[in-house]
């Protein structure tokens, strides 16, 4: 072994061993509730329905996020992490949204009220059981 990196070794096992014991996280967490159309119009685009993504993988913003409107076409990665009721998260689904709406005066209330991100019913029925009215999730911008 070289001898720099002889040196090195025990900084390197300390390291790795500490980085094992913790879970790194990349994004936020929140919550996130459902809601099913109606869906226009939008605080963001209105009327014009092609600002749905043809997946429908969409979401409104709550006020955490909402930034004065600048959340409008933001991306985000999402996924469940947990739920009141086990076994509600779909494990190693995460999926892109995009932002096109406003909670607070989105047409179709939230199931859930203070969540972070309100998902479409498609894009909550990918990461978690839709009976559920809300999860915790991770999320981060695209």
């Amino acid at each position: 072994m070289p001898k720099a990196l002889h040196q090195l070794s025990p900084y390197l096992f300390l390291f790795l061993s500490l980085a094992s014991l913790c879970h790194l996280s990349y994004g936020d967490v929140g919550t996130a509730a459902h809601y099913s159309p109606p869906y226009l119009p939008t605080a963001c685009y209105g009327n014009d329905a092609s600002q749905f993504p043809s997946n429908n993988l969409f979401a409104a913003a709550s006020e955490g996020i909402w930034d004065n409107g600048a959340a409008c076409g933001r991306q985000y990665l999402v996924r469940c992490i947990s739920a009141v009721v086990p076994r509600t998260c779909n494990p190693g689904e995460t999926i892109r949204i995009k932002i096109v709406d406003r909670a607070a005066s989105s047409v179709s209330r939230p199931s859930s009220n203070g969540a972070t991100i309100i998902l479409s019913d498609t894009a909550f029925a990918k990461i978690a059981n839709p009976s559920a009215s809300s999860v915790n999730i991770e999320y981060q911008q695209f």
